[in-house]
Formats: structure tokens, sequence, C-alpha cells
């Protein structure tokens, strides 16, 4: 900080004074000066600047881009139409739109414009904001609403590299490869999970895609504390774009500023003349237009007409889907021009506060005598470093932390720093760099589990509360019978839950609202309270239940013949676990063999024998064995990835996890779940075309099928994936190849699932007219729907009086086919049942995708908990790992025992020679006597070894036997190593004496296998991580 302050008084001495000290400077200080000269010029409007001028203004650039019952009964009814019934960032080289300046050798701004405040402080203070814009204001919604008519721009959902905050990625409905945000600038304030209006660049401006060998491209540094952009790279494109085209004649001073109206014109390539062209060539795109014939430019062509409406909204995705299958080396890119809706995650930002900054500060100023010595001051600001790295540090001004925090820091208490905080974004104005936030409460101290597990929560906005007084009124009393009604008939049964759970009551209302159940290892939240869903809504053996029943005739090919399917009463004779279902189809359990004295077996209820057990079980698995051939002959796809699950002890503390595949059970379950809920969307869809809620899945992302597979062909893998099935089928030949390579297949089938994209929840009537968008790419099938879980997914229990309703109207209407229209019944039974429309609706679609997501943060955020948990408990993990990514700087790699990727970072590193041979994508690692290869604008970067390799003496790998330390006498029975971790000063007891360490210099490629060792980082002092380095050994420690 001192430095700092220092420089932004070097940086106001006069031009004369500046003449002098350049002399003396060396060279890379002069570029450094020279950089935040130019940038402090940077001309402040919005108006049109010339060709020649530095910097990169965004808006002041000429873009122009591309731019059952029966089936007869159902048939034979008309379908109801619902609607009818009413970092702290380094912004090194940055352009900014306002007076305040960066320093190129600075991580911090100069000068934050002036102020009368006797307690004015600089950057991490009160300096957060400048006098000046830093970034583009944002469009009105009227100018974004128009422009969104035109095709000028795009709605799309914005998301932020883990790995690289400089890089986000907006994914359009209907495009088939994710937009580049790149830059600081271009990103404009949205965060992660924000909904934004994209302009997308022109043709030149887009970048190139991954090159066919999948090095990593980490040449340059990727971490959110180095460089902001190489900025002056964008500026010298920005100023070619602006010599290259055509300045819009309507662009004048203050336009964008006022925010009334976007750029006009949307263009995929700007043409520096007016002659036409065929073919390819560098200025021109020449298209045949197939809607009338004629061929042209594509400055004609692919411009969007004026005239509004949703054919011209289509015109323009279909014209860049044109561009990019036309262009598959470039990769398209944009910038955010507006945040349209804000992203639930800017009111749960967890993180720690970086108090140390903030008292080198205080110390700094009672140094230099200055009056403001208060521990807490008004105008103080202290940055909060988010636990997730996809979003920004945050300034949290002092005044406005709650009392009991601003009193531990009166008292001095400096332990806030270790605590997890709760914070929300309050603002993020164009003059703020950074955003400002607000703290909410405390956590707990991070190196413990339960206040992580709140956070993970909050994080998510997982309702963990106990459900209220008045959805428990909703429950029936218990002991609870079911009502004399109906037959019992047999099928697949599913719980009856939308008998209990009546709609607009206190438990629908809180149901809907939690939307899904959250798992997280050793605990669930339910969606559903206990008294419903452990007991009058669960099919519990030996008692009558209600459900909705579904017969099902089916040949041995696979196929539904026959369907009956209607509200039934059941009582089941026994509940199995998936083990003892696996155990009778390994024949295992025989009859025969049958103990029932022993307390592995299930209790019988009712009349049924276990012999009967046996035979059903058997007999649904063959049926499922034909079903599954039947799904992929006609299609599907399937990817099963690894999993990991924990094994914890009495406390409930991770102590082993263990890799677990599903078994044939599962599948025998699976399929016919798929079966039913395939039926149930065929139901629902006929009788209520505009409002069934539905499940679809997109097509794959292209530029990462294309990358999956380049990777394949370098490794001499065929890999097909015009199509679902065809994509299984070649997975399903390379399976058979890597017999003996089971953990290329795991990585293969890792990077297999990149492409995917979500799916998601619709109704069926928002997407009127876009039938192909309904689709489910990995099941293969035009129909799909969420009905056989709604005692944890609140989707089911809308499908469930949806289907309810359809199978009454079939009743209603055969009862008085003389009298009552089909069209009647379907509408007094969507009454009865309360069926939303299409508006309504698609609001709980949106919404059941949001919860579904943030219940899968929980669960992934839980996982990575308990892997620290683990780690930090082992102190150090030894393990085997993959190299999938290579380059210069860092290695990305997959550790089967854990399931997971790390990177491993090693440039600039003390000690440590690195040669990269970019021809044969190949790394030697060597030791070296303190080293240092001289890099200009990176001083203070070097690492000791130690965070980089785990480096061991031989004379250090001691074997010991039952607890003593005498070297040679161990056995392969009962041996550990112990291993002196000279980073730390620990020595560990590592229990797999499997893992031997590698020696230098260390040759990579790529797939080779390397020993690591793992380790917990982070807890008290920030956010947690899982720790990876390589595990050597050398004579020279």
């Amino acid at each position: 900080m001192k430095s700092a302050v220092e420089q932004s008084v070097v940086e106001r001495v006069d031009d004369g004074d500046k003449e002098k000290k350049k002399k003396r400077r060396s060279n890379r200080r002069s570029k450094q000066n020279s950089a935040s000269t130019a940038s402090s010029n940077v001309n402040s409007s919005f108006s049109n600047t010339s060709s020649n001028q530095p910097g990169f203004d965004m808006h002041s650039l000429n873009e122009q881009g591309l731019s059952t019952a029966s089936d007869v009964a159902f048939n034979s009814m008309p379908p109801m139409h619902i609607n009818e019934l009413a970092d702290t960032l380094e912004v090194q080289n940055m352009q900014i739109h306002g007076q305040g300046v960066f320093s190129s050798s600075c991580h911090e701004p100069i000068s934050c414009g002036t102020s009368t405040d006797k307690y004015a402080l600089p950057y991490h203070q009160i300096g957060v904001c400048a006098q000046r814009s830093y970034f583009s204001p944002h469009w009105s919604m009227d100018a974004v609403n128009k422009a969104l008519e035109k095709g000028d721009v795009f709605k799309a959902l914005f998301h932020v590299n883990a790995h690289n905050r400089l890089e986000a990625y907006c994914k359009i409905d209907g495009v088939p490869t994710d937009v580049l945000v790149s830059g600081i600038p271009a990103q404009n304030r949205a965060v992660e999970g924000d909904i934004v209006a994209i302009k997308v660049d022109p043709l030149t401006s887009w970048t190139r895609t991954k090159g066919p060998n999948l090095v990593s491209d980490n040449s340059a540094p990727v971490e959110d504390s180095s460089s902001l952009l190489e900025n002056n790279e964008m500026a010298s494109d920005s100023c070619k774009s602006k010599a290259k085209g055509k300045v819009d004649d309507n662009h004048e001073d203050g336009h964008y500023r006022n925010c009334h109206t976007p750029e006009k014109g949307y263009y995929f390539e700007e043409s520096t003349s007016q002659s036409e062209t065929s073919g390819l060539n560098p200025t021109g795109l020449a298209i045949h237009n197939g809607l009338n014939g004629n061929h042209s430019s594509a400055s004609n062509s692919l411009h969007i007409s004026s005239c509004g409406g949703q054919n011209e909204v289509i015109n323009a995705l279909e014209k860049l889907c044109f561009v990019i299958s036309t262009f598959p080396s470039k990769r398209p890119t944009g910038r955010v021009v507006a945040v349209i809706e804000k992203s639930p995650r800017r009111d749960a930002v967890v993180g720690y506060l970086n108090v140390k900054q903030w008292i080198y500060y205080k110390d700094f100023n009672k140094k230099e005598g200055k009056k403001n010595t208060n521990l807490v001051a008004e105008h103080e600001y202290i940055q909060l470093v988010p636990s997730d790295p996809k979003f920004p540090k945050m300034m949290v001004l002092v005044r406005d932390f709650p009392d009991y925090i601003k009193k531990r820091l009166q008292n001095g208490n400096l332990t806030v720093e270790m605590d997890l905080v709760a914070a929300q974004i309050d603002d993020w104005p164009e003059e703020c760099h950074v955003p400002q936030a607000r703290i909410l409460h405390i956590f707990g101290r991070g190196s413990e589990v339960e206040p992580h597990i709140d956070a993970i929560l909050f994080q998510n906005a997982i309702c963990s509360e106990e459900f209220s007084p008045e959805a428990l009124l909703c429950l029936p009393h218990i002991p609870w019978e079911v009502p004399p009604k109906g037959t019992p008939k047999v099928g697949i049964h599913i719980a009856d839950v939308s008998y209990f759970v009546v709609p607009d009551t206190a438990l629908d209302i809180e149901a809907q609202t939690r939307s899904t159940s959250v798992y997280m290892s050793q605990r669930k939240l339910s969606m559903l309270p206990a008294p419903l869903s452990e007991n009058v809504g669960s099919l519990n053996p030996g008692v009558d239940r209600l459900a909705i029943s579904m017969f099902l005739d089916i040949d041995h090919i696979g196929n539904v013949v026959d369907r009956w399917i209607g509200r039934t009463v059941i009582q089941s004779c026994c509940k199995l676990s998936y083990d003892h279902a696996q155990n009778i189809i390994d024949g295992v359990n025989d009859v025969e063999t049958s103990n029932f004295s022993d307390n592995y077996y299930p209790q019988m209820h009712g009349h049924f024998e276990w012999s009967d057990v046996v035979r059903s079980v058997k007999g649904l698995y063959k049926i499922s064995k034909s079903l599954k051939e039947k799904r992929f002959i006609d299609g599907a796809l399937r990817l099963d990835s690894t999993k990991v699950a924990f094994l914890f002890d009495e406390y409930g503390n991770p102590y082993d996890s263990m890799l677990c595949e599903q078994k044939e059970s599962n599948f025998l379950v699976e399929e016919f779940m798929l079966l039913a809920n395939r039926t149930a969307a065929e139901v629902i869809c006929r009788a209520f075309p505009d409002s069934a809620l539905l499940r679809r899945h997109p097509e794959p992302n292209i530029r990462k099928l294309r990358e999956l597979e380049a990777f394949c062909l370098k490794h001499g893998l065929e890999l097909d994936t015009s199509s679902s099935g065809r994509f299984h089928q070649s997975l399903e030949r390379i399976r058979e190849k890597l017999k003996g390579d089971s953990v290329l297949f795991d990585i293969l089938i890792s990077y297999a699932t990149r492409p995917m994209q979500l799916a998601s929840y619709f109704c069926s009537g928002d997407l009127k007219g876009s039938e192909n968008y309904w689709g489910h790419y990995a099941l293969a099938l035009p129909l799909y729907t969420h009905f056989t879980a709604p005692l944890r997914r609140y989707p089911d229990i809308v499908v469930h009086r949806t289907l309810a309703a359809a199978i009454e109207a079939e009743e209603l209407y055969l009862k008085n086919r003389n009298s009552l229209e089909g069209k009647a019944a379907l509408s007094a039974a969507a009454l009865k049942h309360k069926v939303p429309g299409t508006e309504l609706l698609a609001d709980v679609a949106a919404y059941c995708n949001e919860r579904k997501l943030a219940s899968r943060h929980v669960k992934d955020a839980c996982d990575k908990l308990y892997t620290w948990l683990l780690l930090k408990k082992k102190e150090v993990l030894l393990s085997e790992a993959r190299v999938l990514g290579l380059g210069p700087r860092f290695m990305s790699i997959y550790i089967q025992k854990l399931a997971i990727e790390r990177r491993i970072y090693y440039d600039e590193v003390e000690g440590l020679t690195v040669e990269w041979l970019d021809a044969t994508t190949t790394l030697v690692l060597s030791m070296c006597a303190n080293k240092r290869a001289f890099r200009r604008g990176s001083p203070g970067k070097w690492r000791p070894l130690e965070d980089v390799a785990l480096v061991a003496s031989p004379c250090d790998l001691t074997f010991e036997k039952n607890g003593s330390n005498e070297f040679g006498e161990a056995n392969a029975g009962d041996a550990g190593v112990a291993i002196l971790d000279r980073k730390s000063s620990i020595k560990y007891d590592i229990l797999d004496k499997e893992i031997d360490p590698a020696v230098f210099p260390l040759t990579v490629r790529l797939l080779s296998t390397i020993p690591v060792a793992l380790h917990a980082v982070g807890g008290d002092d920030g956010p947690l991580d899982i720790g990876v380095r390589l595990f050597m050994t050398s004579y020279n420690r």
C-alpha cells in the first residue's frame, strides 16, 4: 500500500518533472508510465472518436455484426387450452471513461479523483469510485426490448469461468455455441447467474477456437489477481474496426450515456467497398439467400430488417447460426449492454473480510502521522473476498457493518478475518470498478463444518426452517386409513401426493417455495413434512396407500401395446433395497437358500411369500432389459460419470471415500420410471397442449463437441457425435477398446459431459410453434416430464394434478358422451384440479429450474466440503493422477480416487526450470539451484518450490512398523511411509505406500500418469480449496 501511495504522488507531478524522471527509470518502468499516461488522456465523452485515438471506448465503435386412459377415449376428445379459461481487480492498462488513472506496475488505481473530506482514503478505502465512468452505462429497458424485438441484441444467461474471471460465457437459446465475453469492460458489471442483454461483436472481432491438440492455452496469466485484460490489443482491434466500418449517421454525442436507443444495424461482416463478392474473402461473406434465391454479400444478406416481430428474432438467430457454422474456427464474442434480470446470487454472497489489508492502511496512517487514527472510521471500506471465484472482490463500507462486527473491530478483535460472512451486493455504479456490498451476518469460523453447511444453504437460497404450523395443519391425523373408495390394482405405482397437497393451501405454497428436497450426504431437507413424506404419502409395506397407477402391457421387444392409468389404493407386501434386488438378479437370494431369521431379508406382509418376490423381480428385470435395449436402438445416450461416496464416523466426520457405480437393480427401476414419465408426458400434452409441464434437454454445445472429437482423434479414438444414438454407440465401442484403461474412459466420459446442456422444465404453451425444441436429447424422446417423485419434486405434483384432470375428464366424457363435449369435460376437470394456465405454469417451471439448480449446487458444495474435511483429517493424501491438459504455465489433472480435476501451476517457482516443447506437447520440469528466469512485469510473484511439489529426500522416506522408526524392517502388510514436508516442517504418516514419488527431471505428456499429494487449503485463513502438488523425491533437498 505504501508503494501505491507513493506512486499516486509521482503521477501528480507536472510534465517537466516527469521528463526528468523518465531518464532515470528502467525500460520496463518507462513503458508502464507511458501506458498510464495514455490511459489518463482517454476522451471521457461517448461521442465518436478518431480511429487513431488510443484506448478502448466500447460505445464509440461502429459495431456491425450478424447480428392413460385408453387411446380411443383420449383421441376422441379435443385438446383443451387452459388459457381459454381465464478481486480486487487489477486494471493494468485499462482505458476508462473518466479521469481515473491506473498504473501499469501497481494493482491499485493511482487516483480516484479529489475529495475535500478530511478522511479521504486510497483505493481500498473510500477510493472505490471515480468521478467518471469505468463502465459503459446500461441500456434502458425500453431500448433493450426494442433491440430484442429487432434481433440487435440477445437475451442470455451469464456465466463466468471459475478459473479465469476475465472470461465469461453467454448461452443464447437456439445458438449451438456460447458467446465469449472477454474482459471486465465487456462484462459491464454482470455477475454469475444474471440474465443479460448481449450484443454480438462483428465477425472480425471473434476469437479463434481451440486447436485440435487441445493443449491448455495457459501461456498468459489466468488468475483474477493478474492483469485485467490485454486491453492494448483490444484497443487496437477496436480502432481497426472503426477504420473499416461506416459510422452510423444517427450516432450523436451523449447518445449512449442517455441509453435511449441501442446501436443501429446488425451485421456479421464489415465491408470496405460497395463491390459484391462471391465465395469467402477477408472483407466479406457471400451468402446464398435460400428464401429468394438471391446471392449477396454478408453486409446485405445478413442485415436484419427494421420491422419488428418474432420473425425478425428468428431471422437473427438463423443468421447467427449460419455464420457460426460457416466459420467453425471462429468463436463468437460479445459484450453486455444491460442486465435484464439480476441473479439471486447477488443477495447471497459468501466470503471473507480482508481485515489485514485494512489494518495495514491504519498502521500506515499512524506512521505518516495522520489524524484519522480511530480503529473504525465512518468512510472506510474493507475488502470482501468471495469464496466463489466466479464473483469479483467487493468493497464493504465499515459504517454499514452490523454492530457486533464493528464492536469486535473496535476492541481490536481481528479474528473477524477468520470468519465466514454473508453479504449482498448493494450497488455497482458505472464509476466503481468493483461492486459495493453489505455484510448481513457471520456464519462462524471458516475451519468448522456447520458454518460452511449454513453458508452453502444460504448461497443457494435453500430453506432449512421447520415447516410452519399452518402447513402441518393441512396433514391428516395419524393413524390414517385410506377412505373406502375404488378397487386396488397392480402396476407401476407412484404415491398420490396431490391428494394431500391441495392447491393454494399453506402446504402447497410451502412445497412450491421449497420446490425440491435437498440432499447433503448426511442430511436431507425435505420438500414436504415428515408425516407425509415418510408416512401417509409413502408406499410403506403392509398398509393401504393412495397411488396413481399405470398398468402397461409390454411385449418382448419393449413396446407398450396397451395401458390403463388411474387413481388406486395399493398395499405392498415388502420393502426391497437395491442390494436385495441385486442379490435376486445375481441369484444370491434363491428361494431354497432364503433364511428369514436373518435380519438381512425384508419382512413380508399379507399372503405373499418370498418366492413371489423373487419371481416378480426376475420377471421385471427381463422386461427392463428389453426396454433398455429398445431405448438405445431408438437413439438414447447414457453418460455414467464416476461418483464418490463418503464414509462417516459416529461423529459425522468423513474418514474415507470410495467410488461407487450403479448396479443392474438401479437400471431396473430406472427403466420403469423413464417409461412412466414418458407415458405421463404423452397423456397430459394430448389433453392440455397449452398447459403441460414438460422437461426438455437441448442439443449439446457444438464448440465443446468439436473439442471432444479433437481429443478423441488425437488419441486414436473414433467418436461420432452426429446424433445422440451414434454418440452412444461410439462411446460403447471406445469402452470396449479401453477395457484395460478404465481411468482414461472415465476421463473421456467426464469430457463428454461438458458439451451437454442442462435439462429444464417448460410450459408447452410457452414454446407453442417451436415443437422442435421440446425434445429430450439424451433420452431421444419428443416428449418427457417428471411424474415419479412427487414427494421430493414439486413439478411432479403439478403433473399429477394435470394427469388427474385428464383422467377425470375422460371419465366424464365417457359417462355423458351424448350430452357433454370433450372440450367441456376437460374444462370442468381443469377447474376442479386447478391446472395452471400457460403464463402461470411458465413461471412455475422457471422457478423450479432455478431451485433444482440450487439443490445441485448444494450437493456439489457439500461434496467439496466433505472432501476438504477428509483431506484435513488425513493431512496428505497420495494418489495417481492423469494429465488432461498441458502448457507452459500449468497442467490440468484428473484424480480418479476423488473423481475431481485440479490444476498445478509451475511457472515462476524458485529452484524449478520449466521447458515447454510445443511441437510435441511435452513438459520437462527440472530442479536448479535458486535459479530465477527473469520475467518482465511480474516482480515479487516467485513462489517456493514447496508450493508446487512435495519433495522428499530418500532419507526422509522411512518405513514404520508398529509405530517404530526402524528403517527397512517393515513388511508389506503393515508398513506405512513417513514424509517430512519441508514447507510446513511437519512429518506426515502416509498410509498409501503404493504411490511411488517421481524424480527430477520430470517429463510429462498428455495423459501421463504422475504421483500427486493432495491437502486441505483454507478454513480459518480463507476459502476452502483442495490443494494438489507433485509428489517428488530428490537428494538435492
